[in-house]
């Protein structure tokens, strides 16, 4: 397995960025057997664009690029697909769920791509709570926006490179809560070249990965 990490600046600082690509490669052997390659890190919610983005979408404080000594993440506990994990890069506690998704599909088929990530982060120092990100595995069509359908609900995201936010930050908590009662979420996105994903991620675990991972952050 090819370990590669592909680093992009942005507001969350290298620290941060360095943990979660540590705590992907943590997950144990089940949910790790569709990831061919080394994932990238979660992504901070970068800067909005005041003429696209609503107010509510203002950026969350990000942390400093610190130097990543004693950053690397604990597992918490897995259930199902998502992992629970804590670190402290720079001294300050993070506290996160990840998962991989659980079906993939592209078109046209079989469109090589990154390995793909759902993560929802907390980072009390940033008073940052259940912040939801994808990271998608190929760099998104540039000015488009995409989709998490759950049920029957679909979420406005908007897109930055490889990353995935919620648009209207006001509904992440909604998004958090269908989440814990849903079965699925499915992502869908389009490439700078033109190709048309669809990442189904199961949501059995998800509540009690957010749970362990709040006790920790508390």
């Amino acid at each position: 397995m090819q370990r590669s990490l592909r680093l992009v600046l942005v507001p969350l600082g290298v620290a941060v960025w360095a943990v979660v690509w540590a705590a992907a490669w943590l997950l144990p052997a089940h949910a790790q057997q569709s990831a061919p390659t080394a994932p990238a890190a979660a992504p901070a919610k970068p800067k909005p664009k005041p003429e696209t983005k609503p107010a509510a979408t203002a950026p969350k404080p990000a942390a400093p690029a610190a130097a990543t000594g004693g950053a690397q993440p604990k597992l918490l506990g897995q259930y199902g697909i998502w992992g629970a994990y804590t670190a402290s890069p720079g001294g300050k506690k993070v506290c996160f769920a990840l998962a991989k998704p659980s079906a993939s599909e592209t078109n046209p088929p079989n469109r090589p791509r990154n390995p793909v990530y759902m993560f929802i982060s907390t980072r009390p120092t940033d008073k940052v709570s259940n912040e939801v990100s994808v990271v998608i595995g190929y760099p998104f069509k540039p000015g488009t926006e995409t989709s998490a359908q759950i049920g029957g609900t679909n979420f406005a995201l908007y897109t930055q490179q490889d990353g995935a936010w919620i648009k209207n930050a006001t509904e992440e908590a909604k998004m958090v809560d269908a989440m814990r009662g849903g079965d699925n979420v499915v992502v869908k996105g389009v490439s700078a070249k033109g190709t048309q994903s669809t990442d189904t991620f199961s949501l059995k675990g998800v509540a009690q990965a957010l749970d362990r991972a709040t006790q920790e952050c508390k």
